[in-house]
């Protein structure tokens, strides 16, 4: 079977019983890293509006910039027939959101990369549950895009070859464990993770059952496997660690890892039957806003839980 020269297919390996680990090395490049992030939002600043503008649903964005016309010209084929959703699982990053919207919206723009970007928003009070948002995008996501990116906020791109199109052979990891600031375990599927619509449903989404930080990408990984769908990386980047800007301050937004009572057996477990079929949300609003011109939904939700199933979903 013939592959893109840019995707290489990844051998499942047995996974191995580790917790999150890695030592963040893109550190070293900071200032040159702010530098460029300056320069980049200043362009941003001069050839867009500046504003963040709520917009009523159905309108269409004060001032858009050239780019975002661009990416509306339908006729223009050589952005090809395929639409992309990057679904971004969010909560209580507004300063970090307010980088990634205009960057991502550019990077894929300038990648010919048709494309809407959705902020699935946790508002409930319960323990942050990136799969079950996830889920929850990919069911909101409207019937105008065939693919998604499960995209983490604080992960910006900096190699223009990384290929965000259309992954028809099957999931695309673009952060992969050779090219992640963080994260190198070789079964890692998390951070950046293209599927299409058909293979994440074949998947049954994500598992519902993790609430806190971490694990859920690697039952994930299990799912992929079981589905009988072929895992592809990245071929042919040679700017390794530093293919991605780490933007989160763990000084600032500190992760809740605690595990809770049984929590810490099941983190382990594989869950069969949960997913897109039994997950349990309520939208309380949709947003549209743009950001330094560049356009994004806020699809702000509350999910359920059962505290029977999975009393870590609370903290007392």
């Amino acid at each position: 079977m013939m592959h893109s020269s840019r995707r290489k297919p990844v051998l499942y390996f047995k996974e191995e019983r580790r917790f999150w680990s890695g030592k963040c090395t893109v550190y070293k490049l900071f200032g040159l890293c702010m530098v460029l992030v300056l320069a980049s939002l200043l362009w941003l600043q001069l050839s867009c509006t500046g504003d963040v503008r709520v917009i009523d649903d159905g309108g269409l964005p004060h001032q858009p910039c050239t780019l975002e016309r661009q990416a509306s010209a339908v006729e223009d084929h050589s952005w090809g027939p395929h639409k992309l959703a990057v679904l971004i699982p969010f909560r209580e990053r507004f300063e970090e959101l307010l980088v990634f919207v205009p960057f991502m919206h550019s990077f894929l723009n300038k990648k010919k990369i048709l494309h809407k970007i959705l902020v699935i928003n946790q508002v409930d009070h319960y323990r942050f549950n990136r799969a079950s948002l996830i889920n929850v995008g990919y069911l909101e996501s409207g019937n105008d895009t065939d693919y998604i990116a499960m995209h983490d906020v604080d992960l910006l791109p900096q190699n223009e070859a990384l290929d965000y199109g259309f992954p028809k052979e099957g999931p695309f990891h673009v952060a992969s464990p050779e090219l992640h600031p963080l994260y190198h375990y070789k079964t890692y599927v998390g951070g950046i993770l293209l599927l299409t619509k058909q293979h994440y449903n074949m998947c049954n989404g994500m598992s519902n059952r993790f609430w806190g930080w971490g694990r859920e990408d690697d039952e994930f990984y299990r799912r992929l496997r079981v589905a009988g769908l072929q895992l592809f990386r990245p071929s042919g980047i040679k700017t390794g660690y530093k293919t991605f800007r780490h933007i989160h301050d763990p000084a600032w937004r500190k992760r809740d890892q605690k595990r809770v009572a049984a929590q810490k057996q099941e983190q382990f477990k594989v869950d069969p039957e949960g997913g897109l079929t039994n997950l349990q949300y309520k939208v309380e609003s949709r947003q549209k806003l743009t950001i330094s011109g560049a356009p994004v939904t806020v699809i702000n939700t509350h999910l359920a839980c059962n505290t029977e199933e999975t009393p870590w979903c609370q903290l007392n």
